[in-house]
Formats: structure tokens, sequence, C-alpha cells
């Protein structure tokens, strides 16, 4: 997968918000304020990297799997957020996925209210 791939697949779900809230060189992509994914345009040591939430559990499980999922570069969380290489062992379909599952453990941790919200958008 390409950085413009990833872009494409970020603005795919629906409710997202892309800013710059850092600097003009790291998109940030949200649904309800919340973040679920950003990376830098610039390659990080040769890598282009993209941070995405993750369920704890499953974060352990990626990273002893693919050389391409580490611990987060930016973030303090280190189970709660993957550095994903998206362009090493991982699948394309897989970093499809793992955007969907960021955007998923976003939806699960608003209020009640703010869910309701967010699938109101989905009609």
């Amino acid at each position: 997968m390409n950085i413009e791939q990833l872009r494409e697949c970020c603005l795919a779900v629906r409710g997202v918000e892309e800013c710059l809230p850092f600097d003009e060189d790291t998109p940030v992509y949200k649904i309800m304020g919340k973040m679920f994914a950003y990376y830098s345009i610039t390659p990080h040591d040769g890598k282009f990297l993209v941070n995405l939430k993750c369920a704890p559990e499953r974060s352990v499980e990626l990273r002893e799997r693919y050389q391409g999922v580490t611990k987060p570069y930016h973030t303090a969380d280190t189970l709660k957020w993957n550095s994903v290489n998206i362009q090493s062992d991982i699948p394309d379909a897989l970093i499809v996925e793992l955007v969907q599952h960021s955007v998923s453990e976003v939806i699960n941790a608003l209020p009640k209210k703010k869910k309701e919200e967010y699938f109101q958008i989905l009609i």
C-alpha cells in the first residue's frame, strides 16, 4: 500500500474529518472529534508508518506476527495504538481491516449519546 491509498482508505470512513492539528506533514483522521489514524507524509527512518488505535490484546498478537507492526513512536499508550509500516510484511487487505478496527475502537469508547449520533450519520 502506498501513502495515497492509505489516505483514500481513511477518507472512505463515514463521517471522517481530515485535519492537520500538529503540522502540515501529519494528517489526522477523526470521527466524532476523536482520532483513529495519523501519519507523517515524510518517511520515518525510511518507512511510512500509520498510527492506528487497536484493542490491547490484538496489539500484542499483531506485533508478534508482523514485523511491520510496532509500538507507537509518538504515543505513550503503547498497547492501545500501533505503528503500522504500510510497505512491509502486512497485506494491504489487513491494513484496510486495521483502519476499520481503529474506527470501531473509537466508536466503542464513545458515550452512548455520541454513538447514537455517529450511527445516524450512517443513515
